[in-house]
């Protein structure tokens, strides 16, 4: 995910780096008993992890024999990489990230479960703007990340052709200050930031568009073939982790803010509460049957976007690069 607005109100990066590293220490040597596992997120703690950090919280990781260690990402921190060197045993990841990198760069990862079911990634743009639709955005300036593929299938699917790009700031700093301007951002934390700095904003999601990647947690194919039983109890306990805080997720929201001294208890129940309200965990199901589940359709219908736009070269078994082994 990009970075996070904590990175644009005044929490220095120095602070947040050394958050990581005393956070992301490995922990004493295991004497527990208790099969020692690293989960490398993609961000600083934030109700997006909330059911790894429930399933800590509530024992359910040791209730399955494991000792999890949670280490938090960063804007650098590669996680595909990390996972299949064997440096950390799981990851946090898109779907068409793991597709590009099995394409692409011929990395042995595969997803073993979906932390979220929908993508709330999106074009941020102001309450009152007469932008609506996708085809609106011709003749406008946008702040979006350069390579962005999600972006890459917008400007295709609607012709954007006449539009001026440059380089996002991560920041909502010019979106406040200007009425006309417009910026990639995640439901879940832009329209926060914008609406504390006075201007209400509302969001293209690119789901709606029908560019709807999962975000998944994933393993190396190596070790999910090596250790699938340990695999498995990570999935279970994870999955239990995310239906629970999605019931209630006040204990683990008091955690986090424990560990991430930038997350605020109302950042982190609008969070909550936006997560909810548009499905992005549980799905359309809301009673959380489908937390953690796959679907091979749209695993083929991404697959089949990034050949059409070029992203990866040759078409792919779509199949290599998820699992549902452990979703049973």
């Amino acid at each position: 995910m990009s970075p996070h607005p904590a990175l644009r109100y005044g929490t220095s990066l120095i602070a947040l780096a050394l958050l990581a590293l005393t956070f992301g220490c490995r922990k004493p040597a295991n004497t527990s008993g208790l099969t020692p596992i690293s989960f490398q997120t993609d961000w600083y703690p934030q109700p997006e992890h909330g059911g790894f950090y429930t399933a800590v919280l509530k024992g359910y990781y040791k209730d399955e024999g494991l000792d999890v260690t949670i280490l938090p990402g960063g804007p650098y921190t590669s996680t595909d990489s990390l996972v299949a060197s064997g440096s950390v045993q799981f990851g946090m990841q898109s779907s068409d990230h793991i597709l590009e990198a099995l394409a692409n760069s011929h990395e042995p990862v595969v997803a073993i479960g979906a932390t979220m079911q929908h993508d709330p990634q999106g074009i941020l743009i102001h309450q009152n703007s007469p932008i609506h639709t996708w085809t609106d955005l011709n003749g406008h300036t946008i702040a979006v990340k350069p390579g962005s593929t999600w972006w890459e299938f917008l400007v295709h699917k609607f012709n954007l052709n006449n539009v001026h790009e440059v380089p996002a700031t991560f920041s909502v700093a010019n979106f406040i200050q200007d009425p006309n301007y417009i910026q990639q951002g995640f439901l879940t934390s832009e329209p926060y930031f914008a609406q504390k700095g006075g201007a209400p904003a509302r969001m293209l999601l690119n789901r709606d568009a029908g560019y709807d990647p999962y975000r998944v947690f994933f393993t190396s194919t190596d070790y999910a073939k090596q250790h699938p039983d340990i695999v498995a109890k990570f999935v279970r306990a994870s999955i239990r982790g995310w239906q629970d805080y999605m019931r209630d997720p006040a204990a683990t929201n008091a955690m986090i803010e424990k560990l991430n001294p930038a997350m605020s208890p109302d950042w982190a129940d609008y969070t909550y509460k936006t997560l909810k309200a548009g499905n992005f965990i549980t799905g359309d199901d809301a009673t959380g049957a489908y937390i953690g589940q796959f679907d091979p359709a749209r695993w083929k219908t991404t697959a089949e976007q990034l050949y059409s736009l070029g992203v990866i070269k040759q078409p792919i078994d779509p199949t290599l690069g998820y699992t549902t082994q452990f979703l049973k």
